[in-house]
């Protein structure tokens, strides 16, 4: 599961470690550059949908076997494409395959493991992310520049059709399996759009998923343009500028994600606000030292200062990857979990980060700086990531004990043929 975690965002943000050369010679402007972010997390936003509706009906190890291979095979064909429409296209397709893994394999997880270890389980899944963007960006940039950025993009598919053969072999734990009452399903039938929709009723997982929207607007423009920024701000050539940015995003983001959930397990013992209260915190001190990182130098009289700034920005934004994954499984039947996280992606994909490659690309071109363009987002987007996210702390226990009271009713409402007792 974390091999797998780790290859989604790998190829997902090769491209943007080879978007420099991409960029030259295709002769694109930077809102064009942006657009290839775009029209991959839209589709990916929209494709959420249908697989987290499948995932929710269906065998959840299909579902992610099936998307591994689309979005393996979407990112071989970027490297054979001879046009910038070709390319748009192929990364459009990577967003279908993409969409189908974190919602069944976020509902996978929370069958694995009790609630009292789902922070620090969805952490340690979540830590292939960073992995996976880090070797995306040190990896592809590295492929890009010595050998073609075509070559990046198979650099990282192959072993994506690995792990989609290996995918097909996960074990299916039962629905409900890790919690302490209730039954534990073979197949659920609560999936549906009216039944996902209702999901946005409860307030804790709304609020975590608007907070998110606001603070995946500033992921996606800051991996996307971090690469090019150090590339054009401090003369870094494309392979020097894809292995910092790797290696800033992979030690930070490791950090911030095993830390955030091991603090908000300890945290939420007693009470489900540890979840937030760690996120919340994390948002607050990232806009502080994005908006100090950005107006810095790369040094000062030779010592580092804008590498180790950005690092502790991504440490500060990664604390919440774990702690609001399980909080908002916590709050939901285990026959929605998927729905759950299909409701995350559509809107915080749609509404937040599917348009802010392209959006940052916009302001950069009309102010003729991308550095300013990044400034007048990152930080007021995170503030208002940690105001939304504060107004689910009254709610957050109250939601986690409807949640287990609703789930260790179902038992008496149970259809013979759809239950099957371990």
């Amino acid at each position: 599961m974390v091999a797998i975690n780790f290859l989604n965002y790998c190829d997902r943000w090769v491209g943007a470690a080879a978007a420099p050369l991409i960029q030259v010679e295709f002769r694109l402007s930077d809102f064009e550059v942006g657009l290839l972010g775009t029209a991959f997390l839209l589709v990916y936003a929209i494709s959420a949908l249908p697989f987290g509706y499948w995932a929710d009906r269906g065998i959840r190890k299909t579902v992610i076997g099936v998307g591994v291979a689309i979005w393996s095979l979407a990112t071989v064909f970027s490297g054979f494409v001879q046009s910038y429409f070709q390319l748009l296209l192929t990364r459009t397709v990577l967003g279908i395959g993409e969409a189908s893994y974190y919602p069944a394999g976020t509902s996978l997880i929370s069958d694995y493991f009790p609630a009292e270890t789902r922070g620090r389980a969805m952490s340690i899944w979540s830590a292939g992310t960073a992995l996976g963007i880090a070797v995306g960006f040190a990896g592809g940039g590295y492929v890009a520049e010595n050998f073609g950025w075509r070559r990046a993009f198979f650099f990282a598919a192959l072993p994506g059709l690995v792990c989609a053969a290996l995918a097909f072999g996960l074990r299916e734990p039962l629905r409900g399996a890790a919690e302490k009452v209730g039954p534990k399903l073979e197949r659920t039938y609560e999936a549906s759009l009216s039944a996902f929709l209702n999901l946005l009723r409860i307030p804790t997982l709304r609020a975590t998923i608007l907070s998110q929207t606001f603070l995946y607007f500033v992921l996606a423009s800051q991996a996307f343009w971090l690469p090019t920024q150090l590339h054009r701000r401090f003369a870094m050539s494309v392979s020097q500028a894809s292995l910092i940015s790797g290696a800033v995003i992979v030690l930070g983001g490791l950090v911030g994600t095993l830390v955030g959930g091991v603090l908000a397990d300890r945290l939420s013992r007693r009470t489900q606000r540890g979840y937030l209260l760690v996120g919340m915190t994390g948002f607050i001190l990232a806009a502080v030292t994005i908006t100090v990182a950005l107006l810095a130098p790369l040094d000062w009289n030779g010592v580092p200062v804008f590498v180790p700034l950005f690092f502790v920005s991504v440490v500060c934004v990664y604390l919440h990857a774990g702690p609001f994954t399980a909080v908002a499984q916590n709050v939901v039947s285990p026959a929605l979990r998927a729905g759950a996280v299909t409701m995350l992606l559509f809107i915080s994909h749609l509404f937040g980060d599917s348009h802010a490659p392209a959006d940052v690309g916009w302001l950069s071109d009309q102010t003729h700086s991308l550095q300013l363009a990044l400034l007048l987002t990152s930080a007021p987007l995170l503030l208002l990531a940690a105001a939304v996210a504060a107004t689910a702390l009254p709610r957050a226990d109250r939601d986690a004990a409807i949640m287990e009271q609703s789930w260790a009713e179902k038992q008496s409402d149970l259809r013979p043929a759809e239950a099957s007792l371990p």
